[in-house]
């Protein structure tokens, strides 16, 4: 039987090819979104916001991480900057163009906090994994891991001859230790919470640039110790009933800024303990607060997607960063909180980090 060649074969009829109509589908949806939006708000609103939309942003963004961004500081130099994610990584890159200098994988949960040593050459990270670990900022070689926590360590703060650390967990428990060796120098335990039954974990730690003392947050007012033995000085810096979530000394150690879960910052002086002002700007927790090195203004990052900048002073709003909480081209996530935020060295920029997994660093003067 002779072999059929390919040639020989009959033809199958083809089924007709659908015509693509995903180009049709996107404008009718875009019509759609652009009906609902005259609709609902007035031309005047529909102008500002495609004006918005089609402008560039005044700002860098770093899209290395790939989850939420949970903590960011900047290098004392204000060269580098580094960023701790849900995605387990501390990753730091360049301040000046975002490239990519190391990420480092030593945790194997969610990196809650993170600290430069004074002198810029190691980092501190602190994990829902119960650990802190000190590493190499250049390399990425861990050098010590702190295993004294039973829970997740939530914050964390360097002192400021560089010797010792002070963690908080949700263990309960804020632990000062030499960076060395671990060896503990002193513990404070929080209570057990009467409703739940629980221990009340430490949320925000922050050592004075004096080196004198220590304040720490949790539930209610927030409490400051004596850097060197732990003994309490003083929980007068309240009226708060509710969560405190960040706590940022001024250069001068004279005032602490505290953030709350109503949404307010409370600036106090410490000596006195008289609330100097309270600042009342934002909508919905406030997650951090930022001194800024020269003393004269305050950043505060919310729940609420915004920071706002405003006059250490006087209380006095300056202006809201809002990188986070709006649409734009390359940024299609609204209203994602911002759960970090931190001042360059020299002053002018700020770098904040939000749930939308994104780093925002952008000038303190925006045009």
């Amino acid at each position: 039987m002779p072999t059929m060649s390919i040639l020989d074969k009959p033809l199958v009829s083809q089924p007709p090819q659908r015509r693509r109509r995903w180009p049709f589908f996107i404008l009718i949806s875009l019509l759609a979104l652009l009906l609902l939006l005259i609709f609902f708000t007035g031309p005047a609103t529909d102008v500002a916001f495609l004006q918005h939309f089609f402008t560039a942003p005044q700002h860098f963004t770093y899209s290395g991480h790939s989850d939420y961004v949970s903590s960011v500081a900047w290098s004392p130099d204000g060269k580098r900057i580094a960023s701790g994610s849900g995605d387990h990584t501390v990753q730091v890159w360049d301040a000046d163009d975002g490239s990519h200098v190391l990420t480092y994988r030593g945790h194997t949960l969610d990196v809650a906090a993170l600290t430069w040593s004074p002198d810029g050459r190691e980092i501190a990270s602190a994990s829902i994994d119960m650990t802190v670990q000190i590493w190499n900022a250049t390399t990425g070689q861990r050098l010590f891991t702190y295993r004294r926590h039973t829970d997740g360590v939530f914050c964390l703060a360097w002192s400021p001859d560089g010797r010792y650390i002070a963690s908080g967990s949700n263990d309960g428990s804020l632990q000062v230790w030499q960076v060395t060796t671990g060896a503990v120098l002193f513990s404070v335990q929080n209570p057990i919470a009467p409703r739940s039954g629980k221990t009340t974990p430490w949320n925000a730690v922050a050592w004075s640039p004096d080196g004198r003392y220590l304040a720490a947050g949790s539930y209610g007012n927030a409490q400051v110790f004596d850097a060197h033995t732990g003994r309490l000085l003083s929980n007068a810096y309240g009226y708060n009933g509710g969560i405190i979530h960040a706590l940022a000394w001024s250069p001068d150690s004279r005032y602490l800024a505290v953030g709350e879960s109503s949404g307010s910052v409370l600036i106090w002086n410490v000596a006195t303990g008289q609330n100097v002002f309270t600042y009342n700007g934002h909508a919905s927790d406030v997650y951090a607060v930022a001194w800024s090195p020269n003393g004269k203004r305050i950043a505060s990052a919310s729940n609420d997607a915004t920071v706002q900048v405003w006059d250490a002073l006087t209380g006095q709003h300056v202006y809201v960063y809002r990188g986070h909480a709006d649409i734009y081209p390359g940024h299609f996530t609204s209203g994602a909180a911002v759960n970090a935020v931190a001042w360059s060295p020299d002053n002018v920029h700020l770098a904040s980090a939000s749930s939308d997994s994104t780093v925002q660093v952008w000038s303190d003067k925006p045009s």
